[in-house]
């Protein structure tokens, strides 16, 4: 699988991955306590200068955010037509600038840290009996590290469209793209219930 982790020695970098993931969360908390467009626009642009600055090259860096940007466009663009046009340029700038951040700090941050951090993190819900830290950290790690195999599976299925001169369409891309990830969750879930992987986390 690939990771969507890149090998630098930025700021970024060296930041701890339980403060990047603090400061994601607050960032998250500021964003939403707003409507001022010009402080959405100064996060933005803030967000932006981090994300931009991990070493990675700017094409690779714009591809990586190209269909995530797409969404919370579409987002957007469905809040313009319910709301009036200030609200749905609130939530572009909000999810955009959380979108540069959270790009920044998965670039920056190996699964091995996010499992431990969320592990750590879900320790009190533990002990209340609520759950089990581990299973929390281990599922955290797997969705983040689905996210590059997903995107490319999407890209493979959408050549293979237009290879085929096929219109590519939602329902003939999502149907395949479903099921192939439901079968890849599958066999990981097999392969880590046979090592018993969830059952030696503490």
């Amino acid at each position: 699988m690939k990771s969507l982790f890149v090998e630098g020695n930025s700021v970024m970098h060296r930041v701890s991955a339980r403060a990047k993931l603090l400061v994601l969360a607050a960032l998250g908390v500021v964003l939403f306590l707003t409507t001022n467009l010009m402080l959405l626009g100064l996060g933005v642009l803030a967000t932006a200068v981090v994300a931009f600055s991990i070493g990675l090259p700017a094409r690779s860096a714009l591809a990586r955010l190209k269909p995530i940007f797409l969404t919370i466009l579409i987002v957007a663009l469905f809040s313009l037509a319910f709301n009036p046009w200030h609200v749905a340029i609130v939530a572009l700038l909000r999810l955009t600038a959380l979108m540069l951040f959270a790009a920044a700090v998965t670039a920056t941050t190996t699964i091995a840290q996010f499992i431990d951090e969320i592990t750590l993190l879900a320790r009190p819900l533990e002990r209340l009996g609520l759950l089990r830290a581990g299973d929390v950290g281990l599922a955290v790690g797997l969705v983040v590290r689905f996210v590059p195999e997903i995107i490319d599976r999407y890209r493979a299925i959408r050549e293979a469209h237009a290879a085929r001169g096929i219109k590519v369409r939602p329902t003939t891309v999502l149907v395949p793209l479903v099921i192939l990830t439901l079968r890849d969750a599958d066999n990981i879930a097999a392969a880590i219930d046979a090592r018993g992987v969830r059952r030696h986390v503490n």
